[in-house]
């Protein structure tokens, strides 16, 4: 069966929803820009019908919708889209609240939808071979949970983007775009569950120019009410320590999740930047593991899809993450798809960052609401 889909926003992050649908298999009948006119100029570029209404988007009869725009979007999109029986990619975060992140949720599980948020970083498959030694109990204990995820693409003063505003991107930029994909990552590959926190923001840039509309020079300037960088200390529900800092203002760092995760027996070092090896530390030895098809755990061979020595990286990952969202539509679903419920849990953990940077006092995250 060939799936069809719509991409609602046609940016950056559109265009890499388009790719990998496509290499999935999907036929991409209709995508939907900020206006009519652009919707028009997006389909003509990416050879597709136009959406310039949600009425269209119901016409098209799409299987599967992807939602790619502005955070304050993707609520109405969403639900949008859910309420036509369609299947649901929604960018993260999936809302700007974490009540309304719930009410997604909620949303998709009593339609009975397949419902997905990106968060590909699960899908290297060197995580997926570090998780796995976790289940097999190759780490003992927990001691330490740390790392960072450091950008440098707002460092200048001159450099802007919809997301520093908090009408448009939600009251946290940094911790929320990227600190979200760490903590999911942290959760995911330990097994932890982050239970409170102590957090500190800062906002180095002040002031930026105005982000045009339509992609003209900026001529205003606009007061920035979101985060450049963050710290946040945090304790488990096993009560493990952990800390991790994100910024969008580190020069030269382009995109560096990196983590340790330090245990009784072992430790793990991973760098996103450099995907095709990870860490592994021990008391008398240490080693480090190269990504293979042919060997480690059977999730990290599936995911390795390029012959050793050839790099793979964010790209297969969000194939990989895509194509995983469509075989569950197709109902084979696999293990570690990142779901409404991932998106919800990062809601209520994105929640209790911006109450303790705001109060500075220790937050206990908020626990999944009891449905019946």
């Amino acid at each position: 069966m060939t799936l069809r889909v719509a991409i609602l926003g046609s940016g950056m992050i559109g265009g890499i929803h388009r790719r990998a649908a496509i290499l999935a298999g999907a036929n991409v009948v209709g995508v939907m820009s900020s206006s009519p006119a652009r919707s028009e100029e997006a389909a003509h570029a990416w050879g597709t019908e136009p959406i310039r209404s949600f009425d269209e988007l119901a016409v098209l009869d799409a299987d599967v919708v992807h939602v790619c725009t502005p955070n304050a979007q993707h609520v109405e999109q969403t639900a949008a889209a859910l309420s036509i029986g369609a299947h649901v990619i929604c960018e993260k975060p999936l809302a700007t609240s974490s009540d309304q992140a719930e009410a997604l949720a909620a949303s998709a599980a009593t339609a009975a939808r397949v419902a997905t948020v990106p968060f590909v970083y699960r899908y290297h498959p060197l995580v997926r071979e570090v998780r796995a030694r976790v289940r097999a109990g190759e780490f003992g204990a927990w001691q330490l949970l740390h790392g960072s995820y450091l950008q440098d693409w707002l460092l200048s003063p001159r450099d802007t983007n919809w997301r520093v505003e908090s009408a448009l991107g939600g009251p946290s930029r940094t911790f929320a775009d990227i600190g979200s994909h760490w903590c999911d990552l942290m959760e995911f590959v330990t097994g932890e569950r982050i239970e409170s926190v102590i957090a500190d923001f800062t906002t180095t840039v002040p002031h930026r120019p105005h982000p045009a509309s339509d992609n003209s020079m900026p001529t205003r300037t606009l007061t920035v009410d979101t985060e450049d960088a963050a710290s946040v200390l945090f304790r488990t529900a096993s009560n493990v320590l952990g800390a991790v800092t994100v910024s969008q203002v580190s020069a030269g760092r382009r995109n560096r999740l990196w983590f340790e995760f330090d245990g009784a027996s072992a430790s793990a070092v991973f760098d996103q930047e450099f995907p095709e090896t990870v860490w592994m530390g021990g008391q008398s030895q240490d080693q480090v593991l190269h990504r293979s098809p042919s060997v480690g755990s059977a999730d990290a061979r599936r995911l390795s899809s390029l012959p050793p020595g050839h790099a793979q990286g964010y790209a297969q990952c969000f194939e990989s993450f895509v194509a995983d969202t469509y075989d569950a539509v197709l109902g084979n679903p696999r293990d570690g798809l990142p779901t409404f419920d991932d998106g919800a849990r990062s809601a209520r953990i994105v929640d209790a960052v911006i109450e303790s940077a705001r109060t500075g006092t220790r937050v206990t995250v908020a626990d999944s609401p009891v449905t019946a």
